[in-house]
Order: structure tokens, then sequence, then C-alpha cells
């Protein structure tokens, strides 16, 4: 593999540029009209244009994509995450042209982008499954009969859903219907798609998700776990590896639950198989992401891999670096995605200028980024900002470093999430690990007390912060008064 075109954008796009360069490889980056002078564009050792800035008229142009790749002669391809990186139709037209899609198969990726088809795939192999029901419910009397045996509350899950989206939490049966509706419209709207499945709602859920890797001779490890379960909208806020409340013993199965999902699909590369984990420590399959994940660096800083390495090493037909017997975890690592929204709003996106954007440095201290100071925050696309990562020897170590990195991360010009996610890393439930995905529900439902809590601790903070000055600068005063005055001092002041 002699050059890689990066088929994807933003802080993805420069991780995988940066692994590429460490092997030799050559880089090739595309771009619309909204990233001519996008950062990744800058790096890429050459790069191509895509079209206007909406990305089904850029980013997803796959037949364009191709052209540019036949036409600068590359051999491959890395499709980040989103985008097409889980579109089994793009991959199978990757490997049509001759070109290796640094990926999984299609095949696989088919199987397990289809909840449903995916559910029937792993329960051939024993992995256990949330109550419910493995197939589409179009029927809104079936739907009700189904849901009265699994008992309320129920999840309504698109099929082909991701993100949140298709998804409705019904608690009595006389919201089923409008729920149903709601989520077969959303489905269709979102993927084409609008089969929908039912599940018992898992009360206190945490969702742990798993890092696996298989290669083409077979092999197949698991790089332990994340925790996924800050989460706002469905969608991941801060995580971390390993996870707070998995024993040695428990993550051992749910690491060979997720093998075992890898083998129901032949999976080549690298995937992330999610588990919810209830109250009572049983784990259920949730689904499996076919791409990096936007996390993965949590789990390189504790196993002190390069996982895009990885998947280039797999994709040329290499065996995988590692088995399982030579992994171990070493430390705690967390992560914030730092969004361009406003957390006192709804988590509503914000656009605008980065007046100024300031990163932190230091020891155990990672940023991948995408912006400098000066960009504009684009409206077309995921309104991610960066990652911050840290590593700490212990998992309140982690959390102190990360305070101190919020603290010294700089963004004026933009509503940001960097007080949501301290205010999440200084409460007790979290500190205690003892949290779920309803934090927010829990701790956040009224973000306007919240923010006047925030506010009156900063002020606090101030204020003890200007006594403490005040009381230096007061004892600094009598000790010069009290100290006699010598050689040139003295003929200074007299």
């Amino acid at each position: 593999m002699q050059k890689v075109l990066i088929a994807n954008r933003g802080e993805i796009a420069r991780r995988v540029i940066r692994t590429l360069k460490k092997m030799g490889i050559n880089t090739v980056a595309i771009y619309s009209d909204a990233d001519k002078d996008a950062l990744h564009v800058r790096e890429a050792d050459e790069s191509v244009y895509v079209g206007v800035s909406p990305s089904n008229e850029s980013y997803l142009k796959q037949d364009l994509i191709l052209a540019h790749c036949k036409n600068l002669g590359v051999d491959g391809i890395h499709p980040g995450y989103g985008f097409l990186s889980e579109n089994a139709a793009f991959a199978t037209k990757v490997q049509e042209a001759g070109i290796t899609f640094i990926g999984p198969s299609p095949a696989s990726m088919q199987v397990m982008g289809d909840k449903l088809e995916a559910k029937q795939a792993v329960k051939k192999f024993n992995v256990p499954l949330v109550p419910g029901v493995d197939r589409a419910i179009v029927d809104v009397q079936e739907a009700k009969e189904i849901a009265l045996q699994v008992g309320f509350p129920i999840l309504i899950k698109a099929s082909a859903g991701g993100g949140g989206k298709g998804m409705r939490l019904v608690e009595s049966i006389e919201n089923l219907e409008e729920q149903m509706r709601m989520a077969q419209s959303e489905a269709r709207s979102s993927f084409g798609n609008d089969a929908v499945f039912i599940e018992k709602f898992v009360s206190k859920p945490r969702h742990i998700e798993i890092q696996v890797f298989g290669d083409t001779h077979g092999n197949y490890v698991y790089l332990f776990e994340r925790e996924c379960s800050i989460q706002r909208r469905h969608q991941k806020v801060i995580e971390e590896a390993p996870s707070s409340v998995l024993s040695e013993q428990l993550r051992v199965k749910m690491g060979e639950a997720a093998i075992a999902v890898c083998k129901s699909c032949n999976y080549v590369g690298a995937g992330t198989v999610e588990f919810l984990l209830d109250a009572n420590l049983d784990f259920f399959f949730l689904e499996m992401n076919t791409r990096l994940q936007v996390e993965h660096p949590v789990t390189e800083e504790i196993t002190g891999l390069d996982l895009v390495e990885w998947q280039i090493r797999v994709a040329r037909g290499e065996r995988l670096p590692k088995l399982q017997d030579e992994l171990t975890i070493h430390g705690h690592s967390l992560e914030i995605r730092l969004y361009a929204e406003d957390t006192f709003n709804g988590f509503t996106p914000d656009i605008g200028t980065l007046n100024r954007y300031r990163i932190p440095f230091g020891e155990h201290i990672r940023v991948d980024d995408s912006f400098e100071e000066g960009m504009e925050i684009p409206i077309y696309y995921d309104p991610m900002l960066a990652k911050l990562i840290v590593w700490g020897e212990t998992r309140s170590e982690a959390i102190a470093r990360m305070l101190d990195a919020i603290d010294a991360y700089q963004v004026s010009g933009v509503k940001t999430n960097l007080d949501f996610c301290k205010y999440v890393l200084k409460h007790e439930a979290f500190t205690s690990g003892d949290f779920d995905t309803n934090f927010i529900k829990h701790y956040f439902s009224s973000p306007k007390l919240v923010k006047t809590a925030m506010q009156e601790e900063k002020t606090a903070l101030e204020a003890a912060v200007e006594t403490l000055w005040n009381n230096l600068q007061e004892q600094n005063k009598r000790e010069f008064i009290s100290k006699p005055i010598h050689g040139a001092w003295k003929l200074m002041v007299r």
C-alpha cells in the first residue's frame, strides 16, 4: 500500500494522516468548499476537491471519490468514521475498483449494519440479547401484543438506525401507537427504511463497548472496554477506559462475547461491539459498529497501541501485531468531546468564528482537533471541535488531569460544552462511578439551576483566590517592613 485516500474530513482525517505519514505511506485528502483551507487538506501530500459544502454533494459522492483514486493511483481508502465508513455498497465499489478498503468486508458490514440481522446472527453464537423481538414490526396491534408480553417500559428502535434516531421510549400502552408512528417516520427520513423492532427498556443501563480486531488469518482479540454512559440525545460526550464497574472476570466474559460477535460475521479489521450493562451487571448485545470509533484514543492510551496502524496492517493482509495474552491495561484514560453547542439550551449546535482557540499542553494530555484560531465553524457538519484526551495512573488522577486541561482550554466566539463536561467530572455520581446513561435526566434536568450553581461556585472560587492574594500581599508587606535595610537598598531609601 503506497498511497491512501482518506474519505473523510476534520480531526479523524488528520488522525489517519498522522499514522500514514509515520508508516511512510503517501496521503490524499478530499475537501468541500467549506473545508478548502482545513488543516487536513494542508497536511496531506495531495488533496482533491469533491464538491460544495453539504455532505451529500461532497463527502458522500462515491463515484467522484473513486474517480479521483483512479486518477491519482490510490491503492487504499481509509473511510474514518461517519460518512461512508459503514456503507457496504461503497466498500463493494472500492473492492471492484481494485482498491483496498481499510475496514471490514461489505458482507460483514451488511450483517451488522442492520440491527435485526445482527441480532439473528449473534443469537446463533449465544451472545446475550435484550428481551424483545429480533424481527421488524409494522402492525400497531402486533406491537401492542409484543409490548405487553415484554413488559413496559419498552424501546421502539429503528432497524437501520444509529445515533438515537428512530428510537422512542414508551412507558405505557396508551402512548405506544403515537410513538411507533414517530419512530417509523424518523427512521424512514434518516435511513430510508422504516422497519422498527421492540426491546425491553433496561433499567439503570450503562453503555459498555468492547474494542475488537480480527485479521485475515482467523485471529481475533479484544482490546478491553470503554465506558460511554455519559450521553446527550443518545450520543456520547465523555468516554473512559477501563470502566470503573467491571471486574476482571466480567471483562473477560464480555470480551469473549464480543469475539463471538466477530465470528458470527467473519469480521476483519477494527470494530466495536456495544453492550448494555444493567444494575445487576448482566450485559446484553446492543449493536456492532463496523469502523473505528470516535473514542478510540482512550483505548490507545491504556494499551500503548496505534489502532489506525493496526487497521492498515490488517488491510495489507498481515497478522494482528499482538494476540490476546500479550495485551494488558495500563492506567486510566478519559476523553471529552468538545462540541460547539449551547449546553444550557438543549445542547443546540452553535456556529461562528473561533476568536480565540488555545489548546492545553502537558504530560499525558492529547488533543485531536481540526481547527485553529480564526477559523469558522461550518454549519454543514457535526459540531465537534476536538477530542480532549488524558491519561493517569489511576482514575482519580485522570479526572484531576482532565479538569486541569479543561481549565487550560481557551475557546471564544462560540459556545462550548466545556463547562458541562467539568460539571460531570466533578459530580459525585461520576467520581463514585455510580452513574448510567440517565445522568443528564437525573442531574441536568434543570440546566438553568445548574448554570446558576456553577456561576456561584465560580464566583466563590474567584473571591477565595482574591482573598488569598490580598493576604499574601499583606504578609509580604509586613515582612518587608520588619526586615533591616542594608547596602544599596539603604541608600535608595534615603
